[in-house]
């Protein structure tokens, strides 16, 4: 699977259900080229299109449940991965990782308030 086509998931499964120009901006990729990777998700069974119920006139990108165990399957994936890794360290650079938590977390709430910004 492609990095747009995982990051796609990912931000389905975060945000929910999509207008696919919305998720063309989001991922930096033309609103075709977001068709055409939407259609092959879909085909796929990860993702699913529905009509907007407030909007009738929009078609959403909608994850399934295939899609969402998908997602949450390569998180785990990548948890068990930096675990592991996590393992090697030394007590102390434990520590300065730890002592780290609050301004990469800071870091995360400003990269989605940037996102958030850039779609209105």
């Amino acid at each position: 699977m492609s990095l747009t086509s995982a990051a796609t998931l990912a931000t389905l499964d975060r945000t929910g259900p999509r207008r696919i120009t919305d998720l063309a901006v989001i991922a930096g990729v033309t609103q075709p080229a977001m068709t055409v990777l939407v259609r092959v998700m879909e085909e796929s069974g990860l993702v699913e299109r529905r009509g907007d119920p407030s909007d009738k006139r929009v078609t959403l990108a909608c994850l399934t449940e295939a899609g969402a165990s998908y997602v949450r399957a390569r998180r785990q994936a990548g948890v068990q991965a930096y675990v592991g890794l996590i393992d090697k360290l030394t007590d102390d650079e434990v520590e300065a990782l730890v002592a780290a938590l609050p301004a990469l977390q800071h870091l995360a709430e400003l990269d989605s308030q940037d996102r958030e910004d850039s779609k209105q």
